[in-house]
């Protein structure tokens, strides 16, 4: 939970708020501070890397994987320094020599023990919703890895933060994974209190040089408007996800925009409930009006959306396909008497400010269409279980479609195939298994590219998801910090080079 110290200092904010500059204290010594952060999203299962908490590891420099993205979203080296594909199936890394944060040496043994548990997790990382993998340490400081069919991105694959490599004792018989000193990064892990916060001390054998803040001291915070305040008031150097309405009370060199590949979108449950029915999807797509959101809502930090890739993604405007074969839309006479004596559960979370706001928005949007409608509103890690468990009818979510693998493919495979493991849609459609499965399957990136919006077409005519807004994402950074990287795929914060000035 917070400390007193920081619930007093929130409770001061809105009159003290605008008298400072956030940050605006030289440290006395950078290298011997600590950069102090405050995320959004609490931790759901320990940070474990088999589920969201993934993505913090990667924001704070703690676990890496053989690859990494560079700014233009191409596989670089990390643990791995080069690969080459011997076949359509079969990959060769090369490892470099590393240590784990526990003392002992990144080998190519460890590497396969680590692919290994996450290949055979209970629930099964995102990122391998639709590859299988094998494989195999050589003596010569090598990793041969065999996927089932042919994955023309699996480099960008193993870039993600699900596919972190950790040491031996980080894996428990049970399944479970602590990534508490036994990651690779330039941040060592040492200690999680709960789902409040989390210290992090410099890692002084990481084999990509010395990180040039002592420590990271990482509060989550999932009110908005608190982590807005906790920068104002000097509590922290660094807030992530500044809620919009928050963005013009904060100092302009303190805001940071970034166009990011963030999407919101209204999420239909075609497996159970009212949305069984194609036509009540499909006038449920007709009453949501995305547009509306954008001032109102998010205060112009964000785009309509035309579809699941939005403005971030610069490609795919130009080879969007028109969506053709959806149902028609039942009249609102026939919605009336379809849902009459039913209320249609439309869930979200208070992790994103906006979000709470939305559902308000799209609750009187479906009313006027005739919907009754029932919000749930929670913090994400309270509800995942029910909505992965298909207990809602609808869910707004904001989802990162670059996230796992920087490649969309392994983002629809997860969330839009029958088999995804983030299916919350429940959507089973053999057109949409098909396009998802010819896109994963091009190695040419050009013909890649036009497949992947070819299944955007297709999952769009199921009305599965009804595509809202593309966010700008705003962070906060004092004027005291230095090299905080601004990620459109939100998957990188703090590396190296973030310190305090």
């Amino acid at each position: 939970m917070r400390s007193p110290r920081l619930w007093a200092v929130l409770a001061l904010v809105p009159l003290l708020g605008g008298c400072f500059a956030a940050g605006s204290t030289p440290a006395a010594n950078p290298a011997a501070a600590r950069l102090r952060v405050a995320l959004a999203v609490p931790p759901a299962q320990a940070l474990s890397p088999y589920s969201n908490d993934a993505t913090a590891l990667g924001k704070l420099s703690v676990a890496e994987g053989l690859t990494a993205l560079d700014r233009d979203g191409a596989a670089v080296p990390a643990l791995a320094t080069s690969w080459t594909r011997q076949d359509a199936t079969t990959w060769v890394f090369r490892l470099r020599p590393a240590k784990f944060q526990d003392g002992t040496d990144v080998t190519a043994a460890s590497v396969v023990n680590a692919l290994d548990h996450a290949g055979a997790a209970k629930t099964r990382p995102r990122v391998l919703s639709d590859v299988t993998l094998s494989t195999q340490a050589g003596a010569d400081g090598t990793v041969t890895i065999r996927t089932k069919t042919a994955d023309p991105v699996l480099p960008l694959r193993l870039a993600s933060p699900a596919l972190g490599i950790f040491s031996a004792k980080a894996y428990a018989a049970d399944g479970t994974v602590s990534p508490v000193g036994t990651g690779t990064g330039a941040y060592r892990l040492t200690k999680l209190t709960g789902k409040t916060q989390a210290t992090l001390d410099r890692f002084d054998g990481y084999w990509g040089g010395t990180a040039k803040a002592a420590g990271i001291d990482v509060t989550w915070i999932a009110d908005g408007t608190a982590r807005a305040n906790a920068l104002r008031a000097h509590e922290v150097d660094i807030a992530e996800w500044i809620p919009t309405a928050q963005a013009p009370l904060l100092a302009a060199d303190t805001r940071h925009e970034v166009a990011s590949v963030r999407a919101d979108s209204l999420i239909l449950n075609t497996a159970g409930g009212i949305f069984t029915d194609p036509g009540l999807r499909a006038a449920a797509r007709g009453a949501v009006d995305g547009s509306a959101l954008v001032g109102s809502v998010f205060g112009g930090y964000a785009d309509p959306a035309p579809g699941l890739f939005g403005p971030a993604i610069p490609w795919a405007a130009g080879q969007r396909v028109a969506v053709t074969g959806r149902a028609t839309a039942a009249t609102a006479a026939e919605t009336r008497a379809k849902t009459q004596g039913r209320t249609l559960r439309l869930a979200t979370y208070t992790n994103r400010a906006e979000l709470p706001e939305a559902a308000t928005v799209l609750q009187q949007q479906l009313e006027r269409a005739g919907f009754a409608v029932q919000q749930d509103v929670r913090e994400y890690t309270q509800m995942e279980a029910d909505l992965l468990a298909g207990k809602y009818d609808a869910l707004i979510l904001s989802r990162v479609t670059l996230l796992d693998t920087g490649d969309a493919v392994a983002y629809l495979a997860s969330d839009y195939l029958s088999t995804g493991v983030y299916n919350i849609a429940g959507l089973k459609d053999a057109g949409v298994d098909q396009a998802v499965t010819a896109a994963a399957a091009e190695a040419d990136p050009a013909l890649r590219r036009q497949k992947i919006m070819r299944a955007e077409a297709e999952i769009l005519r199921t009305d599965a998801v009804v595509p809202l807004v593309h966010e700008k994402v705003v962070q906060g950074i004092g004027t005291n910090v230095d090299g905080v990287v601004l990620d459109p795929r939100e998957r990188s914060l703090i590396t190296l080079d973030t310190r305090l000035k």
